[in-house]
């Protein structure tokens, strides 16, 4: 019998889908515009043809005020892509390139 050994991942990218209703006091990342950009970021990964490219899409992490929010492991940097160009740009330059998109990172207050 032999094992499948686990794909390792070079980048996992966990990007927040929470839905909270209309007026929720803390929003969410849904009702910021997050859900088109969680499927662009699938596509743009699924494009790239990298298997070591995870996307996985979360509640909330904790950030509301900067929704949407993602971050990209194994660096740790938060993002908040509020557009389609900035998820591209994120895939192309990050995912693929290994070079932070410097001016969307973000530093989460706690």
């Amino acid at each position: 019998m032999s094992l499948d050994l686990p794909i390792v991942f070079t980048h996992h990218v966990f990007i927040c889908g929470q839905h909270r209703p209309p007026q929720h006091p803390r929003g969410s990342c849904s009702a910021g515009g997050a859900i088109p950009l969680v499927e662009r970021l699938g596509a743009k990964v699924q494009a790239l043809g990298n298997p070591q490219i995870a996307v996985t899409v979360t509640g909330c992490m904790g950030f509301c005020q900067a929704g949407p929010i993602a971050v990209v492991y194994p660096e740790g940097i938060w993002y908040a892509p509020r557009t389609a160009e900035d998820i591209d740009e994120i895939a192309a330059s990050h995912l693929s390139e290994g070079k932070p998109v410097e001016r969307l990172i973000v530093l989460p207050k706690v």
